[in-house]
């Protein structure tokens, strides 16, 4: 392997220019200093949120430092993430990290103060005309006034708030602390460790002996520990319970959909849209199962290549290019902010020294979104290009185009426009690909996004929802409940073609996301609409382009809902997903065409 090199080494025309957000260091230390004495004058506010005027000036001031410390953080923390290992900017993370902590106390009064007004000076707030920037956030206080308690309640709930994040934290020690795997042989018959991260790695082994061994060590290490787990995801549940009883909502799910405002229905939607798509799934397990050349199909065989590994080289330029190519259909405007992306100090692309690893897109209000990347010269590295460059432009359209308390999207929305990116190239690679081998694998790394992200995410969604209700008609969740309820979805979503392990009934013993509830869902979503919206640009052309660029500008200046339903994407209807689902039939039917 080759050596990595330090960050100072890289070449600048490679790296982000952190320069956009402050100059210098003493640039960065004075402005510190200014926020600092601005959230010193925000308890000059407080017993005064009762006028119009007052309510303005404290969502001013309040905005104005929020902007200011997020500056500061990402800052600080961009830094960081370039050399880890580098002390100065660990101190200053920190630093921006307390300076955080100190705003939000510091403001913490604002909201209780307004909801403890009368309904009828909070509606006069609403539609008063000097208070309009700030309308959304008035009608959203409004919403959450009826699961809002009294001081002392809610002092004491937040007293609690420590005790709460006790289920997350041990099962955290158990999964990744005192979880010890056992060695499992590999294809060559010598010893290996088995961890949490190369578990993933045995299981796309070809061979099949070491994925069947993989597999089974990991579920009889999970079996060992199965009281203690099933009484931590019990807890979990419970607390849950506790909360939504005591803040008055009908249940654990309304109360985990109500913060982004999103209907009940979107979420049986999405679970019923998804069981009359089966049949879908059940035909790609069955190619699957012909294209291993195995007797039997099992759960261990999910991961195995089904294509030789089709070696693609793309440099970092010919990633950029063949992005842009991809996404033509999204016009002039949005490739011409791509390019603009690409040209003017936006990514830092290679690995170095102490960098932090994975990807993400990042920034603050003001300037522009920034992008970090471990670029390697093969296919998911472009993909990932295309992801957090969907991410970026998102940023960049909302903050252009909205003042700084709308810009702000929601996680419900967040993995939207990054999808529509990777579909719209893997739409442009497959029609431009006259090589079937490749082809083949493109279409693979497709449909296997689809059966990650759409099918067992929301196998995920629907265990959640079960064991909640289970519990909420005071059910108790023994180890062999979950099991069961948990192998018997798998036997419904992989179908006739998969013999179903008895094993995979602990799986559910290993999914950290259970403890950040009815959370997963969203991938589910944001995959579906997001290929809804690739489909529509691909189909209608310009009207659509409209409509999405329209989505892109709209932040979170809206509930996440109307602003995909005003872009043509209802996510309250079956629509969307079954509109993902026509390109997922269509993947499958090019790979069974590919293999005849």
């Amino acid at each position: 392997m080759d050596q990595l090199l330090k960050r100072s080494e890289g070449s600048k025309e490679n790296q982000w220019n952190l320069q956009d957000l402050y100059a210098s260091q003493s640039d960065w230390d004075q402005a510190y200093a200014e926020v600092q004495k601005k959230i010193s004058t925000a308890a000059g506010f407080q017993g005064k949120l009762n006028t119009v005027q007052s309510v303005k000036d404290c969502f001013a001031l309040e905005d104005d430092i929020s902007n200011h410390v997020e500056r500061l953080y990402v800052y600080a923390h961009m830094h960081h993430d370039e050399d880890t290992t580098n002390p100065t900017y660990q101190a200053l993370t920190q630093k921006a990290k307390k300076l955080s902590v100190d705003a939000n106390e510091a403001l913490s009064f604002v909201t209780p103060e307004i909801l403890s007004l009368p309904d009828d000076q909070l509606d006069a707030f609403i539609s008063d005309p000097v208070l309009s920037d700030y309308k959304f956030t008035l009608q959203e206080m409004k919403r959450e006034k009826a699961h809002v308690l009294t001081k002392t309640e809610e002092a004491l709930l937040a007293q609690v708030g420590n005790l709460s994040q006790a289920p997350q934290t041990i099962f955290g020690m158990i999964n990744n602390a005192d979880m010890k795997f056992p060695r499992i042989k590999d294809e060559n018959g010598k010893e290996v460790e088995l961890t949490h991260g190369s578990y993933i790695q045995f299981l796309e082994n070809p061979n099949r002996e070491v994925r069947s061994r993989a597999f089974k060590a990991v579920y009889e290490t999970y079996a060992k520990q199965k009281n203690t787990i099933a009484a931590t995801l019990s807890a979990n549940v419970n607390k849950n319970i506790f909360y939504s009883t005591v803040r008055k909502y009908p249940s654990v799910l309304e109360m985990s959909l109500y913060g982004d405002n999103i209907p009940k229905e979107v979420y049986s939607n999405l679970i019923d849209t998804i069981h009359e798509s089966l049949p879908l799934l059940h035909r790609y397990m069955k190619l699957r199962k012909n294209l291993l050349g195995v007797d039997e199909l099992h759960m261990y065989d999910l991961f195995a290549p089904l294509v030789d590994e089709y070696k693609m080289d793309i440099t970092y330029k010919e990633a950029k290019e063949t992005i842009k190519e991809g996404l033509k259909p999204l016009g002039d405007d949005y490739l011409a902010a791509l390019q603009e992306g690409y040209d003017t100090g936006w990514i830092d692309v290679y690995e170095n020294e102490g960098k932090r690893t994975g990807a993400y897109s990042w920034g603050a209000y003001g300037t522009h979104p920034y992008v970090l990347l471990n670029h390697k010269d093969n296919l998911n590295s472009m993909f990932t290009l295309a992801h957090e460059m969907g991410h970026a432009l998102h940023s960049y359209y909302s903050d252009n185009a909205l003042k700084y308390r709308d810009a702000q999207y929601t996680i419900f929305l967040a993995e939207v426009a990054s999808t529509t990116n990777e579909a719209l190239l893997m739409d442009y690679l497959l029609k431009k690909s006259t090589d079937p081998k490749e082809k083949m694998y493109l279409l693979t790394y497709y449909a296997d996004q689809f059966r990650t992200t759409v099918f067992r995410q929301t196998m995920f969604a629907e265990f959640e929802k079960l064991i909640h209700e289970h519990a909420e008609k005071g059910e108790s969740l023994t180890p062999q409940a979950l099991s069961d309820i948990y192998y018997d979805l798998n036997l419904k979503y992989h179908g006739p073609d998969m013999a179903v392990d008895k094993d995979i009934g602990m799986e559910w013993a290993r999914i950290p996301h259970f403890y950040n509830s009815f959370y997963v869902y969203k991938y589910a979503t944001g995959f579906s609409a997001a290929t809804s919206f690739s489909k529509q640009i691909l189909e209608e052309g310009q009207p659509a382009v409209d409509r999405y660029l329209g989505f892109l500008k709209s932040g979170g200046s809206d509930y996440s809902i109307n602003i995909l339903s005003k872009a043509g994407v209802d996510m309250s209807s079956p629509q969307p997903i079954r509109e993902a689902m026509s390109v997922f039939g269509e993947l499958i039917t090019q790979m069974e065409q590919l293999t005849k």
